[in-house]
Protein backbone atom coordinates (compact mmCIF):
# COMPACT_ATOMS: atom_id res chain seq x y z
CA UNK A 1 0.00 0.00 0.00
CA UNK A 2 3.03 2.28 0.94
CA UNK A 3 4.22 1.67 -2.90
CA UNK A 4 0.82 2.77 -4.36
CA UNK A 5 0.75 5.83 -2.04
CA UNK A 6 4.34 6.85 -3.06
CA UNK A 7 3.84 6.46 -6.80
CA UNK A 8 0.46 8.60 -6.49
CA UNK A 9 2.83 10.80 -4.96
CA UNK A 10 5.41 10.59 -7.42
CA UNK A 11 2.67 11.24 -10.26
CA UNK A 12 0.92 14.26 -8.21
CA UNK A 13 4.58 15.97 -8.39
CA UNK A 14 5.12 15.59 -11.74
CA UNK A 15 1.53 16.96 -12.34
CA UNK A 16 2.54 19.58 -10.13
CA UNK A 17 5.50 20.49 -12.00
CA UNK A 18 3.71 20.63 -15.06
CA UNK A 19 0.87 23.09 -13.79
CA UNK A 20 3.76 25.24 -12.10
CA UNK A 21 5.01 25.75 -16.10
CA UNK A 22 1.49 26.94 -16.83
CA UNK A 23 0.29 28.67 -13.85
CA UNK A 24 3.41 30.92 -14.23
CA UNK A 25 2.97 31.65 -17.78
CA UNK A 26 3.75 35.13 -17.44
CA UNK A 27 6.96 34.66 -15.92
CA UNK A 28 10.39 33.76 -17.66
CA UNK A 29 11.15 30.98 -19.62
CA UNK A 30 14.26 29.88 -17.43
CA UNK A 31 11.88 30.00 -14.24
CA UNK A 32 9.17 27.52 -15.56
CA UNK A 33 11.47 24.78 -17.60
CA UNK A 34 13.13 24.73 -13.72
CA UNK A 35 9.76 23.94 -12.13
CA UNK A 36 9.10 21.32 -14.83
CA UNK A 37 12.42 19.67 -14.23
CA UNK A 38 12.19 19.84 -11.12
CA UNK A 39 8.89 18.03 -10.68
CA UNK A 40 10.05 15.30 -12.92
CA UNK A 41 13.40 14.83 -10.89
CA UNK A 42 11.01 14.40 -7.81
CA UNK A 43 9.10 12.25 -9.15
CA UNK A 44 11.34 9.84 -10.51
CA UNK A 45 13.46 10.18 -7.02
CA UNK A 46 10.04 9.28 -5.32
CA UNK A 47 9.43 6.52 -7.80
CA UNK A 48 13.00 4.96 -7.85
CA UNK A 49 12.41 4.30 -3.82
CA UNK A 50 9.42 2.19 -4.67
CA UNK A 51 9.61 -1.55 -5.08
CA UNK A 52 8.31 -1.63 -8.98
CA UNK A 53 11.09 1.13 -9.79
CA UNK A 54 13.33 -0.91 -8.23
CA UNK A 55 12.13 -3.41 -10.27
CA UNK A 56 12.16 -0.95 -13.20
CA UNK A 57 15.79 0.50 -12.98
CA UNK A 58 16.79 -3.23 -12.38
CA UNK A 59 15.30 -4.62 -15.89
CA UNK A 60 16.74 -1.42 -17.17
CA UNK A 61 20.15 -2.27 -16.32
CA UNK A 62 19.58 -5.67 -17.44
CA UNK A 63 18.41 -4.51 -21.16
CA UNK A 64 21.74 -2.03 -21.36
CA UNK A 65 23.53 -5.34 -19.80
CA UNK A 66 22.41 -7.51 -22.87
CA UNK A 67 22.11 -4.57 -25.45
CA UNK A 68 26.05 -4.22 -25.52
CA UNK A 69 25.93 -8.42 -25.88
CA UNK A 70 24.71 -7.59 -29.08
CA UNK A 71 26.80 -7.98 -32.10
CA UNK A 72 26.06 -5.46 -34.50
CA UNK A 73 26.81 -5.45 -38.06
CA UNK A 74 29.46 -4.07 -39.62
CA UNK A 75 29.27 -0.98 -42.47
CA UNK A 76 29.78 -3.32 -45.26
CA UNK A 77 26.92 -5.74 -44.55
CA UNK A 78 25.10 -2.68 -43.66
CA UNK A 79 25.26 -0.91 -47.37
CA UNK A 80 25.40 -4.74 -48.71
CA UNK A 81 21.80 -4.70 -46.84
CA UNK A 82 20.17 -2.13 -47.61
CA UNK A 83 21.04 -2.06 -51.43
CA UNK A 84 19.71 -5.40 -51.72
CA UNK A 85 16.46 -4.25 -50.37
CA UNK A 86 16.30 -0.83 -52.63
CA UNK A 87 16.76 -3.31 -55.94
CA UNK A 88 14.03 -5.76 -54.59
CA UNK A 89 11.54 -2.31 -53.91
CA UNK A 90 12.94 -1.52 -57.85
CA UNK A 91 12.01 -4.82 -58.89
CA UNK A 92 8.71 -5.11 -57.27
CA UNK A 93 7.45 -1.71 -58.50
CA UNK A 94 8.73 -2.66 -61.90
CA UNK A 95 6.14 -5.70 -61.42
CA UNK A 96 3.55 -3.76 -60.11
CA UNK A 97 3.32 -1.42 -62.88
CA UNK A 98 3.13 -3.89 -65.30
CA UNK A 99 0.71 -6.11 -63.62
CA UNK A 100 -1.35 -2.51 -63.18
CA UNK A 101 -0.86 -1.74 -66.78
CA UNK A 102 -1.84 -5.14 -68.03
CA UNK A 103 -5.00 -5.47 -65.43
CA UNK A 104 -6.05 -1.64 -66.70
CA UNK A 105 -5.38 -2.60 -70.77
CA UNK A 106 -7.64 -6.17 -69.98
CA UNK A 107 -10.47 -4.18 -68.63
CA UNK A 108 -10.51 -1.70 -71.34
CA UNK A 109 -10.96 -4.64 -73.91
CA UNK A 110 -13.33 -5.92 -72.08
CA UNK A 111 -15.34 -2.38 -71.68
CA UNK A 112 -14.88 -2.08 -75.54
CA UNK A 113 -12.75 0.53 -75.10
CA UNK A 114 -9.70 -0.63 -76.50
CA UNK A 115 -7.79 0.17 -79.61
Amino acid sequence: MADKIKMAVAALLVVAGLAVFYYFSESPAIIRVVAVLAGLVVGFVVFWRTEPGKQFFLYAQESVAETKKVVWPTRKETLQTTGIVFAFVVVMALFLWLVDASLLWVVKKLMGQGD
